[in-house]
């Protein structure tokens, strides 16, 4: 494989949801609607079959499926990173070896959640996954998701593993991502929440790649943002980023919480108002119903100047 200098992922990505029908069968024309909204967002890479894309309640030839149709419509556009998140290392290489085989640009992991392991056996799992799968690796630190806080140290020691390019970090504690930032400057690129005057501080001093967004809400001010950044025009980045951060507090907690529903369910209600192809939710998460909620999240989106397309239900 490359050296993992040789990927090139920075930017605003969506961790794409994935389309259900309202009887729980998955929507192939909604996935592939949501593909080429993206790109027509103009984002920066997307993550697949991630915990927004509800992985946990797919078959394996469905997870399968949505990977072949996002490289089949975003290959040679943006990088395409499928999440391989399973309970073993042996199914992960199983969805590693998958993606490979498509043309995927990358793969992605949490630890496996539920079993708490310890870091030697983060490490070790990480190891089994990259010497198997010939593909760039992100690896996905998630404490909320996994119950387990891969440190400092043991992503030093991963970023040493000859496919790990990249880290997603979703622990919301923004000093340990700077200090991730500064231990890993230059071996691979880190992922987490830059899009505020602090994360632009922090980019500038020890690097940054982008932020990984559950289903990509904040495109029309994250985009803008980071291109802004690259460019050198901070004000116009810090116009942008103020935008992004009005939206995020109102929706979002800071443990990655959502303040009207579960995120998932949150989220994909949120693009049913907004009148964008995020289908519905597949048991076990329920769908945001409540009118009330429904009424709440609105008025949230349209403070954020989102505006939705309906201020009462959402349904179309």
């Amino acid at each position: 494989m490359d050296t993992p200098g040789a990927v090139s992922w920075r930017g605003y990505w969506p961790a794409a949801p994935t389309p259900f029908a309202a009887d729980g069968s998955l929507d192939e024309d909604a996935w592939r609607a949501l593909l080429r909204l993206y790109a027509e967002q103009g984002v920066h890479g997307v993550l697949v079959n991630g915990t927004t894309g509800e992985w946990f309640s797919q078959t394996p030839e469905e997870r399968r499926r949505l990977a072949e149709i996002a490289v089949a419509e975003l290959s040679g556009q943006i990088p395409v990173v499928i999440g391989c998140g399973a309970f073993t290392a042996a199914e992960c290489v199983r969805y590693g070896e998958h993606a490979r085989a498509i043309g995927a640009d990358g793969i992605l992991t949490t630890p496996p959640p539920y079993v708490h392991p310890s870091q030697d056996e983060i490490h070790a799992f990480y190891r089994t996954l990259s010497d198997a799968v010939d593909l760039p690796l992100m690896v996905y630190n998630w404490p909320r998701g996994t119950a387990v806080d891969i440190t400092v140290d043991t992503l030093v020691r991963l970023a040493a593993l000859d496919t790990v390019v990249a880290v997603k970090d979703s622990s919301g504690d923004e000093l340990k991502v700077a200090d991730t930032c500064a231990a890993l400057a230059g071996e691979v690129r880190v992922f987490g929440r830059f899009i505020h005057r602090r994360g632009m501080a922090v980019m500038a001093e020890f690097g940054g790649a982008g932020n990984i967004d559950g289903g990509a809400l904040g495109a029309p001010f994250a985009v803008p943002f980071y291109e802004a950044y690259w460019a050198g025009d901070l004000d116009r980045a810090r116009n942008w980023s103020a935008r992004y951060e009005r939206l995020v507090n109102l929706l979002v907690n800071d443990d990655y919480s959502s303040r009207f529903a579960s995120p998932t369910s949150q989220l994909k209600a949120a693009m049913r108002l907004l009148g964008q192809p995020g289908g519905h939710v597949r048991p076990p998460l329920l769908p945001l119903e409540d009118p009330s909620a429904l009424l709440r999240l609105s008025e949230a989106l349209d403070e954020a100047g989102l505006h939705p397309c309906s201020t009462s239900t959402g349904k179309r």
